[in-house]
């Protein structure tokens, strides 16, 4: 999976703005069932020339289609959508449907899995109980978490579970829906002489975590994945790590009292 990814929530003109990401460099696409672009990534994959094992897609499946057959029929629709013949990662959106079907959820996923139809299996906005209820059916842990992540909102528990459980972490919202204004931001991007973003995608990289970028401009798609040529010094990282604050931060919504 590439380091970093093009985010594709809320994408108007997802074909274009997927296509130009590949020009710019992107190998890695993130989009869901609920997002109603999949059509659209398949197209821009197909449009780019680009052989298909170079490119990582991961598509989710939001908690009202969970369950076991729903979750089969799901993965078939996206597979059939996206025109393609596996899905590198398919993670189940959110922990909201409750136990019973978040687990027949996963089982499917599994057996989906083994047929060859997704490569790989993750969660997106878990938390530490979520994942422990994986965990005590003695199935294999899902690879990867994604959860918002960025300086004001570090989610430093569920961080920590999954390193110690050797869970990939993407970040989503990495750049703040563009809410990069803060004074702190903005001093160490003039320290760099680089935008914003561009130092919010590096603090994610630096602290382990696969950011997932989203833009629908073409300055900014080339400019997010610019981030391989500096790195920002320890003081800057404990700079930006001191702006947690927790459940206050988050732009989107926080998954630790789900039920």
């Amino acid at each position: 999976m590439p380091r970093l990814g093009f985010g594709v929530y809320q994408n108007y003109d997802t074909a274009a703005t997927t296509l130009e990401a590949f020009k710019a460099g992107y190998r890695h696409v993130d989009t869901a069932q609920v997002y109603r672009n999949e059509a659209e990534v398949g197209a821009a994959l197909r449009a780019s020339g680009l052989p298909r094992s170079d490119v990582f897609i991961t598509t989710k499946c939001v908690s009202k289609t969970h369950g076991y057959e729903s979750t089969k029929k799901g993965v078939d629709a996206s597979l059939a959508k996206m025109q393609l013949d596996y899905i590198d990662l398919f993670l189940i959106h959110d922990p909201f449907s409750g136990t019973e079907r978040r687990l027949e959820t996963y089982k499917a996923l599994l057996e989906v899995k083994a047929e060859g139809k997704i490569r790989t299996i993750g969660v997106s906005n878990y938390n530490v109980k979520h994942i422990e209820e994986i965990k005590a059916k003695g199935w294999e842990l899902p690879a990867v978490n994604q959860i918002e992540l960025h300086p004001f909102c570090q989610q430093k528990n569920i961080v920590d579970y999954c390193k110690k459980h050797k869970i990939v972490i993407q970040a989503y919202c990495p750049i703040i829906r563009g809410k990069m204004d803060d004074p702190a931001v903005v001093k160490v991007a003039s320290k760099y002489n680089r935008d914003p973003a561009q130092i919010l995608i590096r603090w994610s990289l630096e602290r382990g975590f696969v950011p997932l970028p989203k833009s629908a401009t073409p300055s900014r798609i080339y400019s997010n994945i610019k981030v391989y040529d500096f790195e920002l010094d320890e003081m800057d990282m404990k700079k930006l790590d001191t702006l947690d604050r927790g459940k206050a931060g988050a732009i989107s919504w926080n998954p630790v009292d789900a039920d």
